[in-house]
């Protein structure tokens, strides 16, 4: 399955430390094996429940998204050089797992689509993402990515990663739709 996750998230080789892409790839297996679902399926799934015919696939806006934190990172980079310092690594590993809590808060019925399931009822996905983060051992930086994307970071100060992850994010669902 590691094979495949690369082959799916080809970003993953953009995270220069070793280490670390090993940790996410690692998350990434196991929130498919605990959600019961593949790679290919991945690909197929759309990455919003909220929206009806959403434009884009999950696998889609994870690449989307993550290809959009790098170039903002590169152009604040540019413009302000020291000044705003943006950890590359934290900033793309949060936003390769930012929402891998969805393989576990989605749920497949029987006729094969997807629905919100009892356990995404009881966490929604960026607890269950941080969950699995912790459990391998991620930075707490790339944790504070996962838990605050959504709307559940709106009453907390986000690190200038995870405010570019927040940003590029709510573009990409707002386009998508």
């Amino acid at each position: 399955m590691r094979n495949d996750v690369f082959s799916a998230l080809p970003e993953l080789a953009l995270i220069q430390d070793p280490a670390l892409r090993e940790k996410v790839v690692k998350v990434w297996i196991e929130a498919l094996q605990t959600g019961g679902f593949t790679v290919g399926e991945m690909k197929e799934m759309p990455f919003t429940l909220l929206v009806d015919s959403v434009g884009s696939t999950f696998l889609g806006h994870v690449r989307s998204v993550s290809r959009m934190c790098m170039a903002m990172a590169d152009v604040l980079t540019s413009s302000y050089g020291a000044r705003m310092p943006i950890n590359r690594d934290v900033l793309l590993a949060g936003a390769l797992l930012a929402d891998v809590g969805k393989m576990i808060e989605f749920e497949k019925r029987d006729d094969g689509t997807l629905r919100k399931g009892h356990r995404g009822d009881m966490l929604r996905h960026p607890f269950s993402g941080v969950a699995m983060a912790f459990k391998h051992g991620l930075p707490f930086e790339v944790m504070h990515i996962i838990a605050v994307h959504s709307k559940e970071g709106d009453f907390v100060r986000r690190s200038p990663e995870a405010i570019i992850y927040h940003h590029a994010a709510n573009a990409d669902f707002d386009l998508a739709r």
